[in-house]
């Protein structure tokens, strides 16, 4: 489990193609700290990492159906990408409880300066049974984009709005998204646990 609190920017050192996975090498400054089998939400995918390389980095593979859900197939040498280790259990809950399970995908569609602030709208396809599953936003609720807790304003039914502050702009692959890039989402988990009560009540 995850909070959405990023705690650093890495950057892909490679990536290796393995029949229809790939592993992603990933550089950062926690990489000493890593262990075999350990839990790391790559821009909000939970990955295991699988080796730990003597050049100060870790590798970590991503599946097929992980790749047809997220952006990670999109990832190339140099990019950032955001990561969490998994949250302490007696830790504070920073963000929100995030599972480190992308549902979708979605578009950046417009970029607005306001007042410090940096505004960013993401449009994603959606259907009424993925909304019935709460696959969905709602206004001033939590949702998940790139690993990245963030609260949602003018929630629409096919995109939302968030508001990034400074600090998080500067610290995360936020600072490289640009109208046209594609970012993960993960929809709040209480939200579909919801979703899927009133579901069952109907039967």
């Amino acid at each position: 489990m995850f909070s959405g609190i990023v705690e650093e920017a890495g950057r892909v050192a490679g990536v290796e193609k393995k029949d229809s996975n790939i592993n992603l090498i990933v550089s950062c400054s926690f990489t000493d700290e890593l262990r075999i089998d350990q839990s790391v939400a790559h821009n909000g995918v939970c990955l295991t990492v699988v080796e730990l390389r003597p050049d100060n980095t870790y590798v970590v593979t991503a599946i097929r159906e992980t790749l047809d859900r997220s952006n990670l197939g999109l990832l190339k040498p140099g990019d950032l990408v955001n990561l969490e280790r998994s949250m302490q259990m007696n830790g504070r809950l920073d963000g929100h409880i995030v599972q480190g399970h992308v549902d979708t995908t979605a578009e950046c569609t417009a970029i607005e300066e306001a007042d410090g602030s940096t505004y960013f709208t993401f449009s994603y396809k959606t259907t009424p049974e993925m909304v019935a599953k709460g696959y969905m936003t709602v206004e001033k609720g939590s949702v998940t984009v790139n690993g990245v807790s963030l609260t949602v304003c003018d929630s629409e039914p096919e995109s939302f709005r968030v508001a990034i502050i400074p600090y998080t702009f500067e610290h995360t692959n936020f600072r490289d998204i640009r109208v046209g890039s594609k970012v993960n989402l993960e929809f709040d988990i209480i939200g579909k646990y919801l979703a899927r009560m009133m579901e069952l009540r109907n039967l």
